[in-house]
């Protein structure tokens, strides 16, 4: 599995002609072999802020998706519609697997979340320890949860990646970062991470 995170970010004015050109460009990709899922979400907060997630079936399935017209088309308008240029997080799996069995009810509010993080030296090991335990106990034993993984960076030993989908945002706040391993693991986070976590939290809303 090739699995990777992208953020653009995008001028205001090219906003709408550029989520349009995301959403062809989705469509396109549905019909190639090689893919397994791709997902776009914009920030709440930042609207100029969109987020993909896809993960291929491997590396040629990457290579191919990156030669067919709709994936050129959408590059082109890149050029001149964003303000940066896209950053590409290529991701390694973790323990446990990433698990994307679960699925929203009709009725959930989905509040997803990706909290891609720096962290201090001689803490990598100790972190991704933690987070073993904490994602089996989230994953078996919060109802509240739909999906929750953590990825390594390639290339970045100091940055690690969360995905996570909840059924609605209270299952967070109230109910996840109140479990005992949940604060083992904040507990640690606050000793790890460079600067403050929430500079690091992104929430978003899928783009349809």
């Amino acid at each position: 599995m090739y699995t990777q995170i992208v953020k653009f970010t995008v001028k205001p004015e090219h906003l709408e002609a550029f989520k349009a050109e995301l959403r062809a460009n989705q469509t396109g990709a549905a019909l190639e072999p090689g893919l397994v899922e791709m997902r776009l979400f914009e920030e709440k907060t930042d609207p100029n802020s969109i987020w993909a997630y896809e993960r291929f079936q491997d590396k040629a399935a990457v290579e191919y998706h990156m030669a067919q017209a709709h994936t050129k088309k959408l590059l082109t308008l890149a050029k001149t519609a964003l303000a940066a240029a896209p950053e590409v997080m290529s991701l390694g799996e973790t323990t446990p697997a990433p698990d994307h069995s679960k699925q929203a009810k009709p009725e959930d509010d989905v509040f997803v979340i990706f909290f891609v993080f720096k962290i201090k030296d001689g803490y990598r090991e100790r972190l991704i320890q933690q987070f073993e335990t904490h994602i089996t106990h989230t994953r078996q034993e919060e109802e509240g949860n739909i999906l929750f993984d953590l990825y390594t960076v390639d290339g970045a030993d100091d940055t690690l990646a969360v995905y996570e989908h909840w059924r609605k945002e209270s299952d967070v706040w109230d109910i996840h970062f109140k479990q005992p391993y949940a604060e083992v693991t904040g507990a640690l986070m606050h000793e790890a991470v460079v600067g403050e976590l929430e500079q690091y939290m992104h929430f978003v809303t899928e783009i349809n």
